[in-house]
């Protein structure tokens, strides 16, 4: 009798990393391990024994150690917990949150793992949410304006400071001879499939949403980067790679060092890497347009196929087979939900809840959403902005901060938390509303990601306020599931996988029999509400009030001026 063959799917996230042991056959997960990051989301000051070196506002960066620690601690967990033999295990796929990019040598080697490095910030990873490198963005922008650039319009019209470019361009402009150093610049993402195989891929995922790549056009001219910066007219040829591996692709194999760290046979499949959020979208059954995906967690990134080239505003971008062969794959996304939430338990709940959520065994989370449950739509008077982290889109602008208006001395802590999910609700329509607006139809929306099974009331009321039946993922980790799935599609079907993408998510990818419908009655309020924040959105975000970013400066000039006297 053949035995089983399972593939791994190896998920990055922004706190920690997981494995999930997947059965090729039915998609079945069969085990999952966890590894939190040692060192975590560093956004105050860097990891580095004997001295502080404090980082400014809007930086966050990531230790690609953690990175290997994830493959050393989960792969050999899921496999001895379930006794599955290595040699069953036939492809492996990985994601990654992005753009998170490092600078590295020319094997490989970090250039913060090296001792002259280290105490240097921009020697480290950047994770996705740094925002400093804002004026960076508005420079790859004002200049592809004035050069008539094309391909700007693919991304609504604005290059995020998130973005590979952005970043690059702030470690050129503040430590020069880092960027260097750095004989290659590199997505996280690509950095580990490296580590898994001793061969640098680039896949065409995070080259076409985040680093202004495109099939049919390649990377913007040399004449852009020479305009940009002089010193960036070769970047792509010194610091990056031209050949571009789609999705779905082999990488390689494991080579015998990573076979150690993983317990897995050397030259066991590796797929081209992949996006945590887009590898997503096949992992809950979408193959086709008109089904948007929301990858919902700490932030939200909306994805939808579409079967033609269509603008639209705002969007973080769309590429041509960027999510699933045949198809552009459109991407916009929210920066601050789970985030949202999360801030608003740690610093505005009064120790009462705390008390009383304790008494009943459950978290804050679900005590507020059991509170703000008993409260009628529009019942709080309240209405918030959801911009705690900037707003991805469809303003494209991380000066942006957030905002709860309608509040009095009777005001309630439920009352801002279900304020505050309306807020993120909203912030979703909008961006539905872009896509449909320009020719990209949404009729049915399926989520995943960590909130959809945490907070029934969150998904209730996205449904409400967007006025569409909501389906959930079978899976709580439909990024690892995907990428199982993408190693199953490596490995191919002759070793018993599959042989494209199309006949592993019909196999292997599940949704929950429970859908989220809208409400009729609660859609009207909703409606009411929800132009009032439109009223919100375009004053405090298309520049009428900038009160926002100046209260911003006045941050970072009072911090900059209390750190030169300190």
């Amino acid at each position: 009798m053949e035995s089983k063959k399972y593939a791994i799917g190896v998920d990055f996230g922004t706190e920690s990393g997981r494995a999930v042991l997947v059965e090729v056959a039915t998609g079945r997960e069969v085990a999952t391990a966890v590894y939190a990051y040692q060192n975590g989301v560093i956004d105050e000051a860097l990891p580095v024994e004997g001295q502080r070196v404090p980082l400014e506002p809007d930086w966050a960066l990531q230790d690609p150690q953690d990175y290997i620690r994830t493959f050393q601690r989960t792969i050999p967990q899921v496999l001895a917990e379930t006794g599955v033999p290595a040699e069953d295990v036939i492809g492996i796929g990985i994601d990654f949150t992005a753009c998170t990019m490092l600078p590295v040598k020319a094997d490989g080697t970090p250039l913060c793992m090296l001792p002259e490095f280290r105490s240097q910030p921009h020697a480290w990873v950047k994770l996705w949410k740094h925002h400093a490198a804002q004026p960076e963005a508005d420079k790859i922008n004002a200049t592809a304006r004035e050069m008539g650039q094309p391909w700007l319009q693919r991304y609504g019209d604005k290059i995020s400071s998130e973005w590979f470019f952005s970043k690059t361009l702030q470690i050129l402009d503040e430590a020069p001879h880092i960027y260097q150093a750095a004989d290659r610049l590199i997505e996280a993402a690509d950095w580990v499939v490296w580590q898994l195989t001793g061969v640098e891929t680039r896949n065409s995922c995070t080259a076409g949403y985040k680093a202004i790549w495109s099939k049919r056009e390649g990377f913007p001219p040399n004449e852009y980067f020479t305009a940009l910066d002089p010193r960036l007219e070769r970047v792509v040829d010194e610091k990056m790679m031209r050949h571009i591996i789609p999705i779905g692709d082999r990488a390689g194999g494991l080579t015998p060092q990573a076979a150690e760290w993983t317990g897995l046979v050397a030259g066991t499949a590796v797929a081209i890497a992949n996006v945590d959020a887009h590898v997503s979208v096949p992992a809950v059954t979408v193959t086709e347009p008109g089904r948007m995906v929301m990858v919902m967690g700490t932030s939200i990134c909306h994805m939808v196929l579409g079967e033609e080239e269509h603008l639209v505003p705002g969007i973080c971008g769309y590429v041509e087979d960027g999510i699933i062969p045949g198809y552009f794959g459109y991407e916009a996304g929210q920066s601050c939900v789970g985030d949202h939430f999360a801030w608003f338990v740690e610093n505005c709940v009064p120790a009462a809840y705390e008390r009383e959520a304790q008494a009943q065994g459950v978290d804050l989370h679900q005590l507020l959403e059991q509170k703000a449950t008993r409260l009628l739509p529009g019942e709080s008077g309240l209405l918030a902005l959801d911009w705690w982290n900037g707003n991805r889109s469809v303003l494209v602008d991380v000066d942006l901060t957030g905002l709860l208006i309608g509040a009095t001395l009777a005001t309630r802590p439920e009352e801002i938390y279900r304020a505050l999910i309306e807020a993120t609700a909203f912030g979703t329509r909008v961006i539905v509303e872009a896509f449909q607006d320009h020719g990209v139809p949404v009729d049915e929306l399926v989520a995943c990601g960590g909130l959809p099974d945490k907070n029934h009331l969150l998904m209730q009321i996205y449904a409400d306020v967007s006025g569409r039946e909501i389906k959930v993922s079978a899976s709580d980790q439909a990024p690892a599931l995907g990428s199982a799935m993408f190693g199953a599609v490596a490995a191919g079907s002759e070793v018993g996988g599959y042989d494209t993408i199309y006949a592993a998510s019909q196999a292997m990818a599940r949704l929950k029999e429970h859908t989220f419908k809208p409400n009729p009655q609660n859609q009207p309020v909703y409606d009411r509400l929800y132009r009032e924040y439109l009223r919100l959105h375009d004053t405090f975000g298309r520049g009428e009030n900038n009160v926002m970013k100046t209260l911003k400066n006045i941050r970072a000039e009072t911090r900059q001026r209390a750190n030169r006297e300190a």
